[in-house]
């Protein structure tokens, strides 16, 4: 797996899986770092986002357009326009997804998708932070955790029983390395 930071959210590189990108305008800077970590943009074959908020899909429609395909998990399909109305507001140079481009894949498939990439893994719902959320948890001990707070803040949240679920669900997998976008 490679990291890929070039603003503000980590972005996420394997087996030709891209997994969240950063916000709308930020193209020339991913094409950069792609170029830095010897990634050819023809490398990327897929994105998935952990989320639909701004700065984890903000490039994926340009991406589209270059022909990487948006895997869009069952859960998430209400959701994939929940930014445009903010990056409209916010004047952001961002055009929607295209929804006729987008490949659904049910959340109990995901095991199988990722095995076609040669990826042990499996996508979990973990909606503490958006009802949209997902974690990647890969067989090795990996787990891409999007957005969620980390499991020390769950006596912060109290009145939150979702991070405590989502914690003891991730926590079911026995993970050894956690992966956030944002710490």
């Amino acid at each position: 797996m490679i990291i890929l930071q070039y603003g503000h959210t980590k972005t996420y590189f394997i087996n030709g899986l891209l997994i969240d990108t950063d916000y709308a305008g930020t193209i020339n800077q991913f094409f950069k770092c792609i170029k830095e970590n010897n990634i050819n943009i023809n490398d990327i074959k897929y994105i998935l986002a952990t989320h639909y908020h701004p700065d984890h899909i903000g490039i994926v429609p340009e991406l589209m357009k270059l022909g990487i395909k948006l895997i869009v998990i069952d859960i998430q399909k209400d959701y994939i326009h929940f930014s445009d109305n903010i990056y409209k507001k916010d004047k952001l140079p961002f055009e929607p997804i295209d929804e006729s481009k987008i490949i659904i894949l049910p959340i109990n498939k995901g095991r199988e998708f990722f095995k076609s990439l040669n990826i042990d893994g499996e996508i979990i719902s973990t909606t503490s932070h958006s009802n949209d959320s997902i974690t990647i948890i890969f067989d090795n001990g990996d787990c891409i955790i999007g957005d969620i707070e980390p499991e020390s803040y769950i006596d912060i949240y109290k009145g939150n029983n979702k991070l405590k679920e989502d914690w003891d669900k991730i926590n079911s997998y026995n993970p050894k390395k956690i992966y956030y976008s944002h710490h």
